[in-house]
């Protein structure tokens, strides 16, 4: 191995590594490109989003977001002592998986402690983020709520009593590229010279998800299987003791995602604001993301014991946690700012429609 370019280059390691071990699988291929701890896309850009992003998402429209999930959150403790939401009066896990800089928490902490002062002051945030540079900003980020901070790291909390977020975390994990042939699946593979290679599937759980979800490839079409996805879900809903765990993503149903429509899959890069299909390209230099199977979602959720109660385009809920009342119908600067903001979460062909929520709940036993 070349380590002065291992150490340098994320692509050099990725080159050293199949030359070593043979080709990647997909999965491999974007857990190197995306998370590896040094050299990574997410290790070395601790600001992914926004302007000086690569891609705009909800949090980069500006607080509204935050906002509503705090209407929200409050809303649902206040529920409290009923039981589909049980909470101690002194404590509500907030737990913001993927937080990146902390930028969502701190919108929802803004609100909380502004609207909602019994509710901010029973809140525990969490965040987990992989990326240490982004961790190391979010203290900053947090400003006068770092207080509430008990949590920092890469992992989730073992119990959880309150809420989960997953803000598009669910896109970015490393998935499975498979493609149907004449002689059955094959999976999709990264070999030399950074070039795709077919061969035979890397593990029996990955005929077994599609067959979950009642996926039927025909000859010709490629499809992405995110195990990872499943596996967080299945990790996520067993620390949820009590309380919600909300997903906002791009995603369809299993029966969309896998037909005509997405025959040569889903798996796209985004730099600089633009979205290709050239993800073998630049790997450490892009963010890459392929749609989640909401089906897979579920069942993952409901084979842990917790309960679907929304599945809804994100417009909707954000319509149902207030976004409305917070609009003013003046002229000034500020009035506008905040309706053109709500009109980029609302907006059908973007935000509003092509992002959805799931939404899921355990009731204490």
């Amino acid at each position: 191995m070349n380590h002065a370019c291992a150490v340098t280059s994320i692509q050099a390691l990725i080159t050293d590594r199949i030359a070593e071990t043979g080709p990647l699988t997909v999965a491999e291929y974007m857990e190197l490109a995306l998370y590896h701890p040094s050299l990574g896309y997410y290790a070395t850009r601790p600001q992914r989003s926004g302007r000086r992003g690569d891609f705009y998402t909800s949090v980069d429209a500006g607080p509204l977001f935050g906002a509503c999930l705090a209407q929200h959150l409050a809303r649902r403790y206040r529920q409290s002592p009923n039981p589909q939401i049980p909470t101690s009066p002194d404590r509500f896990d907030l737990v913001d998986a993927g937080a990146g800089n902390g930028r969502l928490a701190r919108d929802i902490l803004d609100t909380a402690a502004r609207e909602f002062p019994d509710f901010y002051a029973a809140i525990r945030l969490h965040l987990v983020e992989r990326s240490a540079a982004a961790r190391d900003a979010q203290r900053e980020t947090l400003g006068p709520h770092a207080g509430t901070l008990v949590y920092a790291g890469s992992a989730l909390p073992h119990e959880i009593h309150g809420a989960v977020i997953a803000n598009e975390l669910l896109d970015a994990l490393p998935c499975h590229v498979v493609m149907m042939t004449e002689n059955g699946l094959r999976e999709i593979y990264v070999g030399a010279g950074l070039t795709p290679v077919l061969d035979r599937v890397s593990t029996p759980a990955i005929e077994a998800q599609l067959a979950r979800v009642g996926a039927t490839l025909e000859i010709g079409w490629r499809a992405e299987v995110s195990l990872n996805a499943s596996q967080w879900i299945a990790d996520a809903a067993r620390a949820l003791r009590a309380g919600e765990l909300l997903v906002f993503d791009y995603g369809y149903e299993a029966i969309e995602l896998y037909s005509g429509a997405h025959a040569s899959g889903t798996l796209a890069r985004y730099a600089g604001h633009r979205v290709d299909d050239r993800w073998l390209d630049d790997p450490g230099e892009a963010d890459l993301t392929s749609h989640v199977d909401f089906t897979a979602v579920r069942l993952a959720a409901e084979a842990m014991g917790l309960r679907v109660t929304r599945s809804v385009d994100q417009a909707q809920f954000l319509v149902d946690a207030g976004l409305v009342d917070r609009l003013a119908t003046g002229r000034r600067t500020e009035d506008v700012r905040r309706r053109l903001q709500a009109r980029t979460l609302i907006a059908p062909e973007g935000l509003g429609g092509t992002m959805k929520l799931m939404a899921f709940e355990r009731s204490a036993a």
